[in-house]
């Protein structure tokens, strides 16, 4: 096909891809076998071809990054591992950063100027390593107080956007205010969320009512967009639709649980949503996830994570400390392994307990949801049973903390205090100076230039 509508780009990649091959006949002989793993051309053997696009451009470009250090290293050691071995120097890291001032400073205006007021001036906004100070503050009994004091009115302003869009009523205000929003993909595991809220739905339910004080009110709150013709997407947003309409309308429940999906995510929607959030959620299967941006983001703003190390969470468990954090599950060295035992794995008894649940018709649409049940049940390449148990421990630890609320706010302090690093402005800075090879040229003092 792509011959016959791009026949000239194919004579160029043809061209390309000859000149390349003789240049590993050069440095490896007549190793065909190995010559041909390398190949931009790939040959089945039924004779159809295809264009491998990505060695394409790892052979043309100067330089290759990924945009996160795991996803660097798989990059290296796994998808390019011999273009590494032949190129060792063309590959990079350059972790994704986002821009406070768009995510922190103009998003979230209390907030900015607290951060002002408790550094002495703005410069963070262009500096956003001065953050750091915030450090050796953050058990300061002052600076707590002011700090929930603006996170309550960002989480309050959040909750309205999300009654807005979703049509779910929120009135506890002091419940915890726990997102998951981004595009909706297996990878990403927005159905291991759910599941664990079915189980704490169960969990609820079961308690003796005079132990229910106990309990820690959640809304939960899962957003995002599916691409057109991704049915298994689709089914998900259908369970988070369904469970919502079960869970929102059990009186046995009440303000205790609610859950709310969020449609047609977008910039604006996130801007009203993030700096109130005080849980979010990053559970994508170790390995699978290049880097993410949304976990910067809600790190930036002093919202604590949950999820894997995987993307960017291992170098925002680094840069923030693994004591504010709420990591759990498979690492990526361990994920091929896991997907190799699964015939021997014998998963989580509530893993078993909240699928049945489903399957049961208590949330409705139950044979709507079978092949999406089937996909953890069997195969499970995403290791949604596997990391169920872990997920579900996490989300008890979340709970203790959130019921310490000195421990929980020295947390979001120290989140937002090792954010420094997630800004674009690092990142262009090393896209500069490593890649492109261009030096900061400083803005002329447009009064000066008058003058003259």
């Amino acid at each position: 096909m792509m011959e016959k509508l791009l026949p000239r780009h194919m004579q160029i990649i043809y061209d390309i891809n000859w000149r390349f091959l003789q240049q590993m006949r050069g440095r490896y002989g007549d190793d065909w076998d190995r010559i041909s793993r390398m190949s931009i051309i790939e040959e089945t053997p039924d004779a159809d071809k295809y264009v491998r696009m990505a060695y394409l451009a790892v052979i043309a470009a100067r330089t290759v990054n990924g945009v996160a250090a795991i996803h660097s290293n798989i990059l290296r050691d796994d998808t390019f591992a011999p273009f590494h071995e032949l190129f060792p120097g063309k590959f990079q890291n350059k972790t994704n950063g986002v821009t406070p001032r768009r995510w922190l400073a103009f998003c979230n205006e209390p907030l900015r100027e607290l951060l002002t007021d408790t550094l002495g001036s703005d410069a963070w906004i262009k500096d956003l390593d001065r953050l750091k100070v915030l450090r050796e503050h953050a058990r300061d009994p002052a600076l707590q107080k002011r700090w929930q004091e603006v996170k309550a009115l960002a989480k309050d302003k959040a909750l309205s956007t999300i009654e807005r869009l979703s049509g779910v009523a929120l009135p506890n205000r002091e419940a915890m205010l726990d997102v998951q929003v981004k595009r909706i993909h297996e990878y990403k595991r927005q159905l291991l969320n759910v599941l664990g809220i079915v189980h704490r739905y169960d969990t609820i339910r079961k308690l003796p009512r005079a132990e229910r004080g106990g309990v820690v009110p959640r809304v939960c709150v899962i957003g995002g967009k599916a691409a057109p013709g991704y049915e298994m997407a689709k089914r998900i947003i259908k369970l988070v639709s369904a469970v919502a309409e079960k869970v929102n309308n059990d009186p046995e429940v009440g303000d205790l649980l609610k859950v709310a999906f969020v449609p047609d995510y977008n910039v604006s929607v996130a801007e009203a949503i993030i700096p109130g959030t005080e849980l979010s959620e990053h559970i994508s299967t170790a390995g699978t996830e290049a880097s993410g941006t949304g976990n910067m983001k809600f790190a930036m703003n002093g919202a604590l994570i949950i999820g894997t190390m995987d993307g960017a969470n291992i170098e925002i468990a680094e840069e923030i400390g693994e004591d504010n954090i709420f990591i759990f599950g498979a690492r990526a060295s361990e994920v091929a392994g896991l997907r190799a035992a699964r015939a021997e794995f014998q998963p989580d008894p509530r893993f078993l307990h909240t699928l049945d649940l489903i399957r049961s018709g208590t949330f409705g649409w139950e044979d709507y949801f079978v092949p999406l049940l089937d996909s953890i049940t069997y195969s499970d390449y995403y290791l949604v049973a596997n990391d169920f148990g872990p997920y579900i421990e996490a989300q008890e630890r979340v709970d203790r903390v959130y019921q310490k609320p000195e421990e929980w706010t020295a947390m979001s302090i120290n989140s937002t205090a090792g954010s420094g690093f997630f800004s674009s402005d690092r990142t262009i800075l090393e896209y500069a100076k490593d890649i492109w090879g261009v030096e900061p040229t400083p803005v002329p003092n447009q009064r000066d230039d008058f003058d003259d």
